[in-house]
């Protein structure tokens, strides 16, 4: 492997020949100590054989929440050119398509959850169905699984799960376009069909947060935050048909093999050109099961809301509980960017990592030209959580692209033998979060030492000038897959 390469504070370079074949450079964004662990974690290496896939242009990117994935590592972006035989990877999207987060805030205050906390975060463990498996809050009757894919967060709002005005706060408006549900299999379909409006498992939450710092006070009133407010945050995909569609993507792609005169370094970066039939299923499919998502965050808010009335005995328009935003981290979109000083379209790969467009992006609804598009960042439980705006300087620099999350830090199985289930819930009730119920043997899997510190992921993001900083916001209640 040749040697990496520091370009300044929050930027490192893995030069052509780290590994063999590579295209163009890697580009990692983060602190000393984030790269560190991304070396040594063998995740920078993934970074480098994502750059030899064919038609990638730029460089092959990684986020400071960067960790160990499925063929591209988690917090990879890759841009591959169809002009220049570009290709279209399902590891550059990950199993769970179209997962992302969502953010609810109300005109709730702290002192307002003083007597209720507790019976808050029982009711929302109530409306939220979760776990693995799991029944969604809204059953989906024979083909209107079609309708869910191809309509998003607008046929869940036909079905009474929320307000007209919703879609508005979502990226692409609640429907991403071009889904196709032909082009997901009846296996997928049946899984996706008792599922909407479920959390599922692992890392997905459910959060009763407190705005503790606002940075950004013009973005903050734009979106409806101020200190001491009570928000909600979601974090689910697109659950059994997401994954069950990337499982389908993948075996045919592999079957294709070297079809295509490229042999990955790693067989889970299989790919087909973008001008092919199936890359051009696998969109279809992929865009569908990004709106099946979009509607599951939307059911789920949907049961924030009625667990927030039964609470407060107030209607949640009156609690003020309108969407801030909803924004995907796991999808490869076509989108125009600049190539060589040429404007050109290219199909960019994110998995881990949120689409940031900067204020002057001209794909950006009016309402964000002032601040840039939305970015929610999780915390790691009991950590705190982020608001940030994209940068028109990462449309040069990443393909307006940013980090998703703290990024884990250790394995599921090692971080199961630091402390038991009981003792972490005994630790964040100690430090004033309440918890709903849930299996406790599994609830250090998902603790704050597992991740890498959000705070020190953000920061790296803001001085690589990928995104900035609009508030912080602190966990009280929880309620985990």
């Amino acid at each position: 492997m040749s040697k990496t390469r520091r370009i300044d504070e929050y930027e490192w370079e893995l030069p052509i020949g780290f590994v063999d074949g590579m295209r163009v450079p890697g580009r990692v964004f983060a602190s000393r100590e984030l790269f560190d662990k991304a070396l040594a974690d063998r995740a920078a290496e993934q970074v480098a054989n994502v750059a030899t896939l064919p038609g990638i242009v730029g460089a092959s990117f990684a986020m400071p929440d960067i960790h160990w994935g499925y063929g591209f590592p988690i917090g990879g972006v890759a841009a591959t050119d169809p002009a220049s035989d570009g290709v279209l990877s399902p590891g550059g999207v990950g199993f769970d398509i179209g997962c992302g987060v969502r953010l609810v805030r109300t005109d709730l205050t702290q002192a307002d959850l003083d007597d209720s906390l507790r019976e808050l975060v029982h009711a929302l463990g109530n409306q939220v169905p979760r776990g693995v498996g799991g029944r969604g809050r809204l059953p989906i009757q024979g083909s209107d699984i079609d309708r869910v894919l191809t309509e998003g967060v607008a046929y869940a709002i036909e079905r009474g799960a929320g307000w007209s005005e919703d879609g508005q706060s979502c990226e692409d408006l609640g429907t991403l376009p071009d889904a196709d549900a032909s082009q997901v299999s009846e296996r997928a379909k049946e899984r996706g069909r008792g599922q909407l409006g479920s959390l599922g498992a692992g890392n997905h939450f459910l959060e009763i947060q407190i705005v503790d710092a606002i940075r950004e006070r013009s973005a903050a009133e734009l979106l409806g935050l101020v200190e001491g407010q009570v928000c909600v945050m979601i974090h689910s995909g697109s659950r059994g048909v997401g994954h069950q569609t990337c499982t389908d993507y993948l075996r045919s792609i592999d079957r294709l093999g070297n079809a295509f005169g490229y042999a990955p370094p790693d067989r889970q970066l299989a790919c087909v050109p973008l001008n092919h039939e199936l890359a051009e299923s696998y969109r279809g499919a992929m865009n569908a099961c990004g709106n099946f998502a979009l509607a599951n965050r939307q059911v789920l808010m949907d049961g924030v809301r009625a667990a927030f009335e039964s609470v407060f005995q107030s209607s949640a328009r009156d609690l003020g509980m309108q969407l801030v935003y909803d924004v995907s981290h796991n999808l490869a979109k076509l989108e125009e960017h600049s190539i060589d000083g040429t404007p050109r379209p290219v199909c960019v790969h994110r998995k881990g990592a949120t689409r940031a467009f900067g204020p002057s992006h001209p794909d950006l609804p009016e309402r964000f030209r002032s601040t840039g598009q939305p970015v929610l960042i999780p915390g790691s439980m009991g950590t705190s959580s982020f608001v940030l705006t994209g940068t028109d300087a990462a449309a040069t620099k990443s393909f307006s692209s940013t980090c998703h999350g703290a990024g884990r830090a250790m394995s599921r199985t090692k971080a199961k033998k630091q402390m038991s289930g009981q003792e972490l819930r005994k630790q964040l009730e100690s430090a004033g979060i309440a918890l709903a119920r849930t299996r406790w043997k599994l609830l250090s899997e998902e603790a704050p030492y597992a991740y890498k510190d959000a705070e020190d992921v953000v920061a790296a993001c803001e001085g690589a000038g990928l995104s900035r900083v609009v508030a912080r916001l602190r966990p009280v209640g929880v309620v985990k897959g």
